[in-house]
Parts: structure tokens; sequence; C-alpha cells
């Protein structure tokens, strides 16, 4: 009888650290490095995003990345650091829709102006849904987006 608890006792110690091991799938997004950063799907962050001053210049989507050039005053950009943030909620219609903001880190003190372009992987964004295809609303940008993969 002491020989079966211990055996029971073993059995259910192993598939507790069978369970404790991480889920890559859901940890690590997909990313070809095809673009040079991956959105951010943060409720928190999103709400509560402050980006300092730009203008956008251009926004597309090529392939899976979403192309955007800004404008900003610095002394050189090459300290700037962006960010595209996604609401995580989706918006129910077909195709269905997300939420998105550009933010800009730039400590620069300076006047001159300068343009940089940044690509950001949308594969995060991606729905199961039949058409394979999400619209997204960028803040401050005139009009949505399509993305379809």
């Amino acid at each position: 009888m002491l020989k079966i608890k211990k055996t029971a006792l073993l059995i259910l110690i192993a598939l507790c650290f069978t369970n404790m091991q991480c889920d890559e799938d859901a940890l690590v997004v997909d990313v070809d490095n095809s673009c040079d950063e991956v959105v951010i799907l943060n409720k928190a962050l999103y709400g509560s995003l402050v980006s300092d001053d730009f203008n956008f210049i251009d926004v597309e989507i090529v392939d899976d990345c979403l192309n955007i050039k800004i404008g900003a005053s610095g002394c050189d950009g090459a300290t700037w650091a962006c960010n595209l943030v996604g609401s995580e909620a989706i918006a129910q219609s077909l195709p269905e829709q997300r939420n998105l903001k550009f933010e800009l880190v730039n400590n620069e003190d300076c006047d001159a102006y300068f343009e940089k372009t940044i690509s950001f992987n949308l594969k995060p964004l991606q729905i199961s849904n039949s058409v394979n295809k999400v619209v997204l609303h960028l803040n401050g940008w005139e009009s949505s987006l399509l993305y379809s993969y």
C-alpha cells in the first residue's frame, strides 16, 4: 500500500513539473525579421501612452510590415525610440478592426528637423477569421489601413 502511495505521489509530482513548462507558442511571436520592430498588444500601455511630438509623413502596409515615416525635431534622430501599441480590443465587424497608437520617445534637445522610417511586424494583430483581413485605425493618421494576410 505504501509503495502505491509513493508511486502515485511521484507521478503527481512529475505531472506538476510537466505542467510548469512554458508554452512557447503563447510567448514567442513568429517574426521573420523583415521588419524593424513588432507591434505590442497591451491594453494598459495603450490607454496610458504618451508620445513626444512628431508628424506622420507616410504610412503603408507592405506584406506583414507597417512602414511608418515620421518627422520630428532633434539632433539627428539616431536616439529616437519608437513603439507601435495596439489595444487588445477587437471591434466586431467584417473585417474586424483594431486601434493602434504610435509612440516616439525623443530625448534630443535640438531644433533641426529629421525624418525616420520604421517598420513594425503586424503578425500579432492577425485574427482568425474567414477573410484574413483586419482594419487598422492608427491614432493621428487620417485614414484606415486594411491589413490582408
